[in-house]
């Protein structure tokens, strides 16, 4: 049986060496950063809960990369380059067979954005697994949700949608084909956190924010900070290529309240289209403007032809979902 200090020493202490960024890692009461003179600090918690947000028979590999996947992605909506971040988590039991997969998982993505861990706690208890990610900018240049203007261009990057198709199918309210809820799980299970577009839109976009629990709710976060409204073109909502093959009105209830997609929407102005083109083909990410920041408060849909669509807009509540 591992105790709790064999299994941190086992599978994540080799992953805390110290270096120009880590001062001191894992095995004192605190670890030590060195950020860069001139920057700031961005700093974000994520909690995540076995049968809540993921199944209780997880692949360990793919719940490892996607625990340090939604923490990334706020710093990818801060335009934050990541340091470091503190794992604590509760465990039934210590199965190194587990482990091994959660930590390769893990460590992998850390490890191809620089991102050292650099402690936290284990006990033992229901699978819980929490989060703390550290990262930098330059100071006064973060991506705020309080910082859109009328007239801005709402954009976003990737596809969405695939991910809440992918849980559809898993609840049975649509069937779709073996490798088809293959293909949409992955974007459920694997998000790609959007580091590199979200540093690059620093300086260019106005507001920013990761889209977790459904495209309607989290711009209306940007709406509500920013004391305005908007317009979104809901059929050019860029739909991800399994929710494309359903019919129009899944394609729009998936794009616009589906959660899971860990992309970025951001406000940017008109002028700077050709910096945002310009700044999704440096990344290697796509990205389509898909509506309008306006004074006149409220979240108004239309269709290709401009005209009103109405839809029953809500998001992911983790407290009132069952």
């Amino acid at each position: 049986m591992l105790s709790e200090f064999d299994l941190i020493k086992r599978y994540f202490a080799h992953h805390s060496a110290p270096d120009a960024v880590l001062a001191l890692g894992v095995g004192d009461d605190c670890a030590l950063l060195n950020p860069t003179p001139g920057m700031q600090i961005a700093i974000s918690s994520d909690m995540l809960v076995s049968g809540r947000h993921f199944f209780p028979d997880a692949d360990p590999f793919l719940l490892g990369h996607k625990c340090l996947a939604v923490n990334l992605s706020d710093l990818a909506a801060m335009g934050a380059k990541p340091l470091g971040f503190t794992l604590a988590f509760s465990l039934p039991e210590a199965n190194p067979a587990w482990l091994e997969q959660f930590a390769r998982g893990l460590l992998t993505l850390a490890d191809a954005h620089q991102c050292r861990l650099i402690g936290g706690d284990t006990t033992k208890g229901p699978l819980n697994i929490c989060i703390t990610i550290f990262g930098e900018l330059p100071k006064d240049s973060a991506l705020r949700r309080d910082a859109a203007k009328s007239g801005d261009d709402i954009w976003v990057s990737g596809t969405l949608g695939d991910a809440r198709l992918a849980l559809a199918a898993y609840w049975k309210e649509v069937t779709l084909s073996e490798s088809d809820h293959q293909r949409a799980a992955q974007r459920m299970h694997q998000p790609t956190p959007r580091i590199a577009l979200g540093m690059a839109l620093r300086g260019i976009a106005h507001a920013a924010l990761d889209i977790s629990d459904g495209l309607a709710g989290d711009l209306g976060h940007i709406l509500e900070r920013s004391g305005l409204g908007a317009t979104l073109f809901i059929d050019q909502l860029p739909a991800g290529p399994i929710l494309q093959q359903q019919n129009q009105t899944l394609r729009r209830q998936f794009t616009l309240t589906g959660g899971d997609d860990y992309e970025l929407c951001f406000t940017a102005p008109a002028a700077r289209r050709a910096d945002i083109i310009a700044a999704g083909l440096a990344s290697n990410t796509p990205v389509t403007r898909i509506g309008q920041i306006e004074a006149a408060a409220g979240l108004r849909l239309i269709d290709d032809q401009l005209q009103p669509v109405c839809m029953t807009l809500h998001s992911f509540d983790h407290f009132s979902t069952p």
